[in-house]
């Protein structure tokens, strides 16, 4: 007696999903984005619209409590 077995069938190929840009990819694509450049000034433009100002300095609020 030999008992037949029905056929293998495969998924469906699926094209690979893409991965996801790393922090560094994302950080140079911001950077080009806003126009940098290497120069201290362009920077801290450029860095003051992405960084929202701080709220208040941590060295104030120890004198106060004082």
């Amino acid at each position: 007696m030999t008992s037949q077995t029905a056929p293998l069938t495969l998924p469906a190929m699926t094209k690979p999903k893409e991965k996801p840009k790393s922090q560094k990819q994302r950080f140079i694509e911001a950077a080009k984005d806003l126009e940098c450049d290497e120069s201290e000034e362009a920077f801290e433009d450029s860095f003051s619209r992405i960084v929202p100002p701080k709220s208040g300095n941590k060295g104030d609020d120890e004198d106060e409590k004082a």
